[in-house]
């Protein structure tokens, strides 16, 4: 075998279809694209969604739902995880650097999911009222 002997495997490559190159290329005259209307001519264009003037599918469904963008700003942590952390003051600077919150976080609740044993102080978290009973119980407090 020399390197100018080498050629593709028969059937690997074939010829790019060429259309509206005449009558006997089996795709001349209107080249697959039908006879008259909006597809056939150079340009024709719509956008995706257009349905010919007839009012969009998008614009007669009903408009439905709200997203508040200040809820990113909000974030939540359970009494489990106050358990894990083991700090006897926690603040949000505290759960920022142990990563139970979001850096962008402002606002935080503690909520009632799961026990809580050792007393903790929150100063500047806000709890639900099932949480603050449970930390209140554990001989923790909430400012």
């Amino acid at each position: 075998m020399e390197l100018n002997g080498i050629k593709p495997a028969d059937g690997a490559k074939h010829a790019k279809r060429r259309v509206g190159r005449g009558i006997g290329s089996g795709i001349g005259k209107t080249a697959g694209r039908g006879h008259k209307g909006q597809k056939s001519r150079a340009g024709g264009f719509h956008k995706v969604g257009f349905e010919g003037g007839q009012m969009p599918l998008q614009r007669r469904l009903p408009k439905r739902g709200f997203k508040s963008q200040l809820l990113k700003y909000n974030a939540e942590v359970t009494l489990t995880a106050l358990e894990q952390l083991g700090l006897a003051e926690v603040d949000l600077l505290a759960l920022k650097q142990a990563g139970l919150v979001g850096q962008i976080a402002k606002v935080v609740k503690v909520i009632k999911t799961g026990e809580l044993t050792k007393a903790v102080k929150l100063t500047g978290i806000g709890a639900t009222a099932g949480a603050k009973a449970a930390i209140e119980a554990a001989g923790g407090s909430i400012a």
